[in-house]
């Protein structure tokens, strides 16, 4: 029987320790913090993360990003620019038609405190050393316990203008392009660590139900393909096969009926320069996807990593749906060209977690477990 095992990983955010959470929101509120605090209780905490994957059976590993107040509004503290009134300048188009349902994800304590203040200004890079920092932190948590394989999620060019207002720029295309050369330092500064690039993309699924529901199917692909170009030239110096991207349609608890289907959009996410795909897999309204991407082809360049159990719930998957599930995968590509993954993270946002955070590492050790018995049946 082979050896091989098809990698396990997940989406990038995993639950802080409550400690943290509590010295994040105070940051959030305005309330003076010790910074050396901070530091210790940030560093600590990725040491836990870095283990508790690996006890989970993880064998992509990241620092659960426990740097970041949030997967995307984090470059506020980065780049210059950011400078306007906080603006919410997007709802999701599914929880209009259920005001019930858009009460309780408004009500979540994590995305009370996200703020997104306007681009005012032209956008440059403030603090290039924190992505540096953070490599340097998860590198040595990673390697104290003998472990290489290891990635970093960044924001993709399209979710930082879909989340900060453009009052600056003269077009969409401008802005997109100026933060994608700002967040280049941060990409490379990634992979100079040795570690995968994940790209997070929700602007090319989800924009589509939030920020730029007003445009039509066509408009919408128009505006994802400008994403993506700068996303290409934010990562032009990065080898393909160092790169990943999350297509997401919205890591919150709606009824996602307004998602846009994934062959709507996805001739135009074959175009980004990642390797590597994470799709969603396991929810309720992309699990038969996977039969779509099938009749419609992988390119030959491309890798799969699809979500194979759900961020949202507190069901832990058994581990055989898990492997039923990667098994499934395994007729859209080869198993070579497969990794296993989560549909999207189980803390995008500091305190968003919506589930028992001791269940998110139950569910990862489900992942990892099922991969493994996939594995042995695809690789027999």
């Amino acid at each position: 029987m082979s050896a091989h095992r098809i990698p396990c990983t997940h989406t990038g955010s995993l639950p802080r320790p409550d400690q943290l959470v509590q010295l994040m929101f105070a940051v959030s509120d305005g309330i003076p913090v010790d910074q050396e605090a901070l530091q210790s209780a940030i560093d600590d905490a990725i040491g836990e993360i870095v283990q508790r994957q690996l006890d989970a059976g993880v064998t992509v590993i990241n620092d659960g990003e426990m740097s970041k107040p949030s997967y995307a509004t984090y470059v506020q503290d980065r780049l210059a620019g950011f400078e306007g009134e906080t603006v919410q300048n997007y709802f999701f188009e599914d929880l209009q038609d259920f005001p019930r349902s858009a009460e309780m994800v408004a009500g979540n304590p994590g995305r009370r405190k996200r703020k997104a203040p306007s681009c005012t200004a032209p956008i440059t890079v403030t603090n290039g050393q924190a992505a540096i920092d953070d490599m340097v932190a998860l590198s040595a948590a990673a390697k104290a316990r003998g472990h290489d394989q290891i990635f970093s999620s960044a924001a993709s060019p399209g979710v930082i203008s879909l989340f900060f207002n453009n009052d600056f720029y003269a077009s969409h295309e401008e802005y997109v392009f100026a933060i994608a050369e700002a967040m280049r330092h941060e990409y490379e500064a990634i992979a100079d660590a040795g570690a995968v690039v994940q790209l997070d993309c929700p602007d090319l699924a989800m924009g589509r139900h939030s920020a730029y529901a007003d445009q039509d199917l066509e408009a919408f692909r128009r505006t994802i393909s400008i994403n993506i170009e700068a996303l290409n030239h934010a990562v032009r110096n990065i080898p393909e096969e160092q790169l990943r991207m999350h297509l997401c349609w919205g890591n919150y608890p709606g009824p996602h009926h307004h998602d846009v289907p994934v062959a709507d959009i996805i001739d135009i996410v074959w175009t980004a320069k990642p390797q590597t795909v994470l799709v969603e897999g396991a929810n309720s309204r992309h699990a038969h996807e996977w039969a779509v991407m099938k009749e419609l082809g992988v390119p030959a360049n491309k890798k799969l990593c699809p979500g194979l159990i759900e961020p949202q719930s507190n069901y832990i998957e058994h581990p055989e749906l898990v492997a039923q599930r990667l098994q499934r995968w395994a007729e859209v590509v080869d198993p070579e060209r497969l990794m296993a993954g989560v549909d999207c993270g189980f803390s995008v946002h500091v305190g968003s977690t919506s589930i028992d955070p001791d269940v998110a590492f139950a569910k990862l050790a489900a992942l990892a477990e099922g991969c493994q018995i996939a594995s042995r049946r695809l690789f027999a």
